[in-house]
């Protein structure tokens, strides 16, 4: 296995390449699940719970059934609803007009049982429980310690205690979930949104009960998931039986309000948290006490005491069920809340000291990296020209504020990749990755095309299919550091066999053939033979080469910090946040035009998360208040920053994952930039305006 080139030789990677997919995207003719058409197609609904929590004592579809255009119906998909927008029944017909009318057409007798929609409540032992029959709400708890927190908290000069919150938070992806179910014989082919074509077909065949060579999924485009389509939900079952029992294919797409309620969010968080330091700066003691909610579903837990060096610290936790939808992992799970509460506390302390919030930081943080890091973005941002917080008059506001992260981001070895080289000099690789919109396409291509020394147009890429080799979900920021190296060690498996049979065309030696540039060299007689006529020399076979992950070409880690600056007009409370400055490392860079495009999305989602995304549920019926893009807000062209991108480079070690790294400092950097503009701190997310005016009354009127 031969090391990355260094970057000097390489033509493609660490450059800026343009997206292979780029041009379908912009045509309007890449196919994403809800363009997929199949003959005799049917178009799927599901009746969804208009109760938090329910018996279904019957469900009656003959009216439904009865309407001219239906073709399929399920009756009663469970026993208990758990939520507003859970699974009741689902029709397949012949338009989704007709689909819709039918769904109307069945009536359902519930049972209305006791619910609750807070977590606050919900934890309470008198709490109405979110599922029959269990003792309590309560989820998953843990927790750990390390040192003497008591000890540490003597040691103090300086102690900041408050709890922080954070609202759940929902996907919002621009393309709804859906899936295509199509029956050939036994075997089912779907046509999903999904960020794991394998890891979706092995879901289905323990859902389906049916060997898994017996489902073939596809996902060749997807508009987005953010770790809500990490695996088959009910959607996906309930289509494939609808497929089934109509014996043709079906669609089945999510409308905005069913994206909203049933396939995922962030949990809300809250952590109750205490940090003290001495005089010097120096960190004594951490503790916490947090909950929060998943809905029915799990997954609130927060990794603190995070990036800092606390050596007394204590933390614990609980999980608590409502009412509510479940939660999936979202960019960074955990990240985000835990970045939130730390990033402002510690600024609070240092403020608290005297000691400037970056000087703080730099003292406290045991990672190398990031303290270069801090010395780049600080100088980027023009950190000295900071002014004290709340000290500032006027109607426009201009803060500043640091926040730092930290993710993993490593391969997984079981991935493979086929490289197949043909007669005719094309060349293709097949890997069952998928691009859930991040450029997958682009740099399983480019590294495919570097490693053989040929040009982008002159190699395919196929990916988005179960029934290729074996490559992880897309999540976790594991898809480039698992695709990249795979696909490398199988280019160069097929060049080692392309060179062996052109020795023996040649009656010579493997070690007697060099390569470069599309062109073979014969070193003893000097005879140039250029890639289409040595491949021709294959004799009508093509070469095919499978190849595993090997250690070496990746890994895991990152750090990175941001730096935001931000206007709050002080007559509206509206926060702008102005200009961002990440500075991130990532390892070897595949394509610097999709990283940073990677960047600033994840950027954008900071924004969303601090300023405008809140999920809002109405206490007395469950209901979400907001479950559409005009009442959930969410950044637009308006509110987009200037972004300032600058890669650390680390190129040495290998690639390294990058979807969530970028997602998590921007949090507390812009929260503490607006306490630095207008000298009030917040507690909670989102800072929106209302809460901002709030803020600076009550700093006039001297209260906090």
């Amino acid at each position: 296995m031969a090391p990355w080139k260094e970057l000097k030789e390489m033509t493609l990677l660490n450059k800026e390449v343009t997206r292979v997919d780029g041009a379908l995207k912009v045509a309007g003719t890449a196919i994403y699940t809800y363009d997929v058409q199949r003959p005799g197609l049917l178009y799927g609904r599901i009746l969804r719970s208009i109760h938090p929590h329910a018996k279904v004592l019957s469900v009656d579809t003959s009216e439904a059934e009865a309407l001219k255009g239906v073709k399929a119906v399920l009756g009663k998909i469970k026993d208990e609803v758990n939520f507003v927008g859970d699974d009741v029944a689902a029709v397949a017909a012949v338009s989704e007009e007709i689909a819709q009318k039918a769904l109307s057409l069945i009536k359902v007798e519930y049972d209305v049982l006791p619910f609750t929609v807070r977590e606050q409540q919900a934890k309470k032992e008198d709490a109405p429980r979110v599922f029959s029959g269990r003792e309590n709400n309560l989820g998953r708890s843990n927790e750990n310690s390390e040192g003497d927190v008591e000890k540490g908290f003597q040691e103090a000069d300086a102690i900041v205690e408050h709890m922080y919150h954070m609202n759940v938070q929902v996907h919002t992806p621009l393309e709804s979930h859906g899936c295509v179910c199509e029956w050939r014989g036994d075997d089912l082919y779907m046509w999903d949104s999904t960020q794991g074509v394998h890891g979706t077909r092995s879901g289905m065949a323990r859902a389906l009960e049916i060997p898994e060579n017996q489902i073939h999924v596809i996902t060749h485009h997807m508009g987005g998931g953010f770790g809500s389509k990490f695996g088959p939900k009910s959607y996906n079952v309930v289509c494939a039986r609808l497929a089934k029992k109509a014996g043709v294919p079906v669609k089945l797409m999510l409308d905005r309000e069913e994206e909203m309620l049933a396939v995922g969010n962030r949990p809300s968080s809250w952590q109750k948290i205490k940090i003290g330091a001495k005089s010097d700066g120096t960190l004594t003691a951490f503790e916490m006490e947090s909950f929060g909610t998943g809905g029915v579903g799990g997954g609130a837990g927060v990794p603190q005491p995070y990036i800092y060096h606390f050596p007394n610290w204590k933390v614990k936790h609980q999980d608590v069920h409502i009412n509510a939808g479940a939660a999936e992992p979202m960019r960074a799970p955990g990240h985000p809340q835990a970045n939130f509460a730390m990033e402002s506390a510690m600024d609070e302390l240092a403020e608290k000291l005297g000691i400037d919030p970056l000087e703080f930081r730099i003292k406290n943080d045991p990672n190398e990296t990031r303290q270069q890091e801090y010395k780049i973005g600080a100088k980027k941002c023009g950190w000295d020209n900071r002014k004290p917080s709340g000290s500032q008059t006027g109607e426009k506001l201009i803060g500043m504020g640091v926040g730092s992260g930290t993710w993993g981001g490593g391969g997984n070895r079981r991935t493979e990749a086929i490289v197949n080289i043909y007669p005719d000099g094309a060349v293709d690789v097949k890997i069952g990755t998928q691009d859930i919109g991040v450029g997958t396409w682009t740099i399983v291509a480019s590294v495919l095309a570097e490693e053989l020394e040929l040009d982008l147009a002159d190699v395919k890429p196929f990916i988005g299919e179960s029934d290729y080799p074996w490559a992880p979900n897309s999540g976790g920021s594991t898809t480039a550091p698992s695709v990249t190296p795979t696909v490398k060690l199988a280019a160069e498996a097929a060049m080692a066999k392309l060179i062996e049979l052109l020795a023996e065309a040649y009656e010579t030696t493997p070690d007697k053939i060099s390569y470069a540039k599309k062109t073979f060299t014969l070193t003893e007689s000097g005879e140039k033979i250029p890639w289409k006529k040595a491949c021709a020399a294959l004799d009508g076979k093509a070469v095919s080469e499978k190849a595993q992950w090997g250690e070496g070409l990746s890994s895991s880690g990152t750090a990175g910090c941001q730096f935001a600056e931000v206007e709050v007009d002080a007559e509206t409370g509206r926060v702008k946040v102005k200009r961002l400055v990440a500075v991130q490392d990532c390892g070897l860079v595949v394509n610097m035009l999709t990283a940073r495009s990677q960047v600033n999305g994840a950027i954008i989602g900071e924004i969303g998360y601090v300023l405008f995304e809140n999920r809002l549920l109405d206490n007395d019926t469950g209901i979400m208040q907001n479950a559409d893009l005009e009442n959930y807000k969410i950044p637009g062209a308006l509110e987009m920053p200037e972004f300032d991108v600058t890669f650390y480079d680390e190129h040495e070690r290998g690639v390294i994952g990058l979807g969530e790294p970028p997602a998590i400092p921007g949090v507390g950097a812009i929260a503490n930039a607006v306490a630095n503009a207008i000298g009030v701190r917040f507690y909670e997310l989102p800072i929106t305006p209302d809460r901002v005016l709030l803020a600076i009354d009550k700093r006039k009127e001297g209260t906090s």
